[in-house]
């Protein structure tokens, strides 16, 4: 029998029965457990039924619905983050202002961008007792996306917080709050072109999610704005063995290829980045033009750089209220997908226009 065949009695027995058993299928269509599995998995990807414990139905629960007279005051919500450390901090800082201004309790647990380690915490949190979570889950590493599909089974609303299911899984049902951090990429391309630079490159942090974000809103706006792309790296994290040297190396082919601008992320390589240049003769914003995607430190750079700002606490902020609108309201409110912009703070990292007398190298 082929996959399509399966399919669809597997399709035609929910229909007429609501649910089906897993064990149940695997008597009915004569396959193993493992090709069952399979199919499930398939169709469930494709939005055409939701697992349940130990078999499979045509309804989509997000949820459990509360109780009568169930309110979000008092309400514990677990958070799990991939770091507490850089980027995190706001973020985690404005959920929990906002759930203890509610009357509830924010818990939170540490992972670190590994799906086997993101399951295990919000594992623990479930056996704390949460009534919801809030999640930024790895989904790009291996196992990602059994965990969303692990995720979207519980029996507690999960609020994605930077990260969104891919296009694999279009119809799994969690809300999520994200940064339009590619926006933000176009942003400062888009200042740095109205100074008047024609070659905007791009230097991105090996380490961080975000920067494939930003090397296609970095991208698309050059081509939108019919420009040439400048130099394009990724560079290990300021400080970290032989940074120096790569550092050295992006401002060699700045010179080589004339690219006057430069968008880095993070605040972090910024400031590595300037620190070398400044060593090699190379003046910041005279010679070199330069904007930090963070704004965690920019603002002590010397020169102070301009940077595109992520609305952390307000990112954080609000995860929680989605969370406590989901408790409040149950499986009748929609899915919400919400993006936040990040803004633009002009300092002094690109204050000299680039149309003005060419400076030598």
């Amino acid at each position: 029998m082929l996959a399509s065949e399966r399919h669809e009695i597997i399709l035609s027995l929910l229909r007429q029965h609501g649910t089906v058993r897993l064990a149940d299928l695997v008597g009915r269509l004569g396959v193993s457990s493992v090709t069952v599995r399979r199919d499930v998995t398939d169709l469930a990807d494709r939005g055409l039924l939701t697992r349940v414990h130990g078999g499979v139905t045509l309804a989509r629960p997000r949820g459990a619905q509360p109780e009568p007279g169930r309110s979000a005051p008092g309400a514990l919500i677990g958070m799990v983050a991939p770091s507490v450390e850089y980027y995190w901090p706001p973020v985690i800082q404005g959920a929990q202002s906002t759930v203890a201004g509610a009357g509830g309790r924010l818990v939170l647990r540490a992972s670190r961008y590994d799906a086997a380690e993101d399951r295990r915490q919000v594992g623990k949190l479930l056996e704390r007792g949460v009534q919801t979570v809030l999640a930024a889950p790895d989904t790009g590493g291996r196992g990602a996306r059994d965990l969303l599909r692990w995720l979207g089974s519980l029996p507690v609303p999960v609020i994605l917080v930077e990260r969104l299911p891919p296009p694999e899984l279009p119809t799994l049902a969690l809300d999520a709050v994200t940064t339009a951090h590619a926006l933000g990429a176009g942003l400062a391309v888009r200042h740095l072109v109205s100074l008047g630079h024609h070659r905007v490159g791009l230097v991105t942090s090996r380490s961080s999610p975000t920067s494939r974000a930003l090397r296609t809103g970095w991208r698309e706006t050059i081509e939108s704005l019919g420009q040439e792309p400048g130099v394009d790296f990724d560079v290990p994290a300021y400080g970290s063995p032989d940074w120096a040297g790569v550092y050295d190396g992006v401002l060699d082919r700045c010179r080589r290829e004339d690219v006057r601008a430069l968008l880095v992320h993070s605040d972090r390589e910024a400031i590595g980045l300037i620190e070398r240049a400044r060593d090699g003769g190379i003046a910041v914003p005279g010679e070199l033009a330069v904007v930090s995607y963070d704004d965690e430190v920019a603002a002590v750079s010397d020169p102070p750089l301009t940077a595109v700002r992520p609305q952390k606490h307000r990112l954080g902020a609000l995860a929680a209220e989605l969370a406590l609108a989901r408790l409040a309201e149950g499986a009748d409110r929609p899915v919400h997908r919400v993006q936040l912009w990040p803004t633009l703070v002009v300092r002094e990292s690109c204050g000299a226009a680039a149309d003005s007398a060419p400076v030598a190298w």
